[in-house]
């Protein structure tokens, strides 16, 4: 069976579908993995270093979100030169995506490793769990070069239409890390470093088996030592798209953060709540964000054919889908939710409290698909920096307005959690206008367009 997808010719819903559903399936596997952390450390050790392990989400996060948006550049600018038949420089990309993945994980290793005690100290955690967050944190930064090789390596994969390789590769590293879980927090009672030590290992896991199959590979896909390199006229081209691609994803993350500390202040118990009701309502977004990519990929490749009613045509039917399917997993996630939560911690207070923040999520995760649609739509057309400033803006600027007005006025956790729908619907609103605005311009002016690469 063939694992590349034909982006450019025949029938498209069926295509979508099948980079989508590996693609899901990957990073909701991932977040299960990550679950496994939560869930261990919540049933074998406790809920304050189950709050420990929570109160790290929106940091690495933000790191992660940065990165995946910059490796979306990587991606588009291949998926561009495959449309394009340009197979030198789909190699030059290929090298230099890996090679600056590393680098750059080293680099922001190094810098995460100095600033985890100030940057806890400003999220307010309390002092209770604040060494045991502080313990996990710096596991988890110094693996940040193997999570940084292994979101450009998928990203490799998925310009050229696998989706199914990363899904593979996470399978098997995942279930390492869920025997090394157990096996360092049941066995050797390393609790908090025991998961995060774990995650590390899985991570590095699956870079370097991805890496392995690259170099076997015998196309323009294949890595060698010797060329191992930056072209800096393709990294530069890579981050014109991914960097505001990355800084898109990351407003998410520095909101979130200001988010986390003002959970923080409303105790261990809401935090670890907030912790458990976290990993089940990310697989709706999950959802929502492969749809995304899908339309970028598939976009990038037709852009860089210069097919534009084709490009039209696949933002329609993917915002159809990504809708239609995100409404039916909301309502099987709300109809579940309180079991789910129980996986986590069984305390009846958790749980309700959780159910707080999967409904007001998960509720009204179909106004992101809008957000996701139309920002994947415009960055296929190399557009990245008009849907990362409208984010600066709705997501970003609203949320931390909120938490310093409507939640500083009422400090509960159901005020908090109400800003994720309000900020949703004010930012798809704008992303989808401005999506419109560029199609006009791509339709009137696409024989100029054709040659923008």
């Amino acid at each position: 069976m063939r694992k590349n997808i034909d982006m450019l010719n025949g029938s498209l819903w069926d295509k979508i579908l099948l980079f989508v559903i590996p693609l899901a399936a990957t990073t909701m596997l991932q977040q299960l993995f990550n679950a496994a952390d939560v869930a261990v450390v919540g049933q074998c050790v406790g809920k304050d270093a189950m709050a420990a392990v929570g109160s790290n989400s929106a940091i690495t996060g933000l790191v992660v979100n940065l990165f995946s948006g910059i490796a979306l550049g990587a991606n588009v600018i291949i998926a561009r030169f495959i449309g394009q038949g340009e197979s030198k420089d789909i190699s030059r990309t290929v090298h230099t995506s890996v090679v600056f993945s590393v680098i750059s994980g080293v680099l922001m290793a190094l810098v995460g490793e100095t600033i985890s005690r100030p940057l806890l100290s400003l999220l307010g955690v309390p002092d209770t769990v604040f060494d045991m967050a502080l313990t996990y944190l710096r596991i988890f930064l110094a693996g940040l070069p193997f999570v940084l090789l292994y979101n450009f390596e998928s990203a490799i994969y998925r310009s050229r239409g696998d989706t199914k390789t990363p899904l593979i590769c996470l399978v098997l590293s995942g279930i390492v890390n869920v025997g090394l879980n157990l096996l360092f927090v049941i066995v050797f009672n390393m609790a908090v470093a025991g998961v995060a030590l774990a995650t590390v290992i899985s991570n590095a896991l699956s870079s370097i088996i991805l890496f392995i199959m690259l170099m076997k590979r015998d196309d323009d896909f294949r890595i060698s030592i010797s060329g191992l390199s930056i072209d800096l006229r393709l990294l530069l081209k890579i981050l014109k798209i991914g960097l505001p691609a990355g800084i898109q994803g990351s407003m998410f993350s520095i909101a979130n953060i200001i988010i986390q500390s003002a959970v923080n202040s409303l105790g261990p118990v809401v935090m670890a709540a907030s912790s458990a009701a976290f990993n089940i309502e990310i697989m709706a977004y999950y959802w929502v964000n492969a749809f995304g990519q899908a339309t970028t990929t598939f976009i990038g490749q037709n852009y860089g054919a210069g097919n534009i009613p084709r490009c039209r045509k696949i933002f329609r039917l993917s915002l159809l889908m990504t809708c239609g399917t995100t409404m039916l997993m909301s309502s099987i996630i709300m109809f579940t939710g309180p079991w789910l939560l129980s996986f986590f911690n069984g305390e009846p207070e958790v749980i309700e409290l959780g159910m707080i923040r999967v409904t007001a999520i998960v509720g009204f995760e179909v106004i992101n698909a809008l957000v996701d649609s139309s920002s994947g739509a415009m960055r296929g057309y190399g557009r990245s920096l008009a849907p990362a400033i409208l984010s600066l803006i709705g997501i970003c600027g609203l949320r931390i307005v909120w938490v310093y007005t409507v939640f500083a006025a009422d400090p509960s956790f159901t005020s908090l959690m109400a800003v994720y729908p309000v900020s949703w619907i004010v930012t798809s609103t704008m992303i989808f206008i401005a999506y419109f605005i560029l199609i006009r311009q791509v339709s009137s002016a696409k024989s100029t367009y054709h040659h923008a690469l």
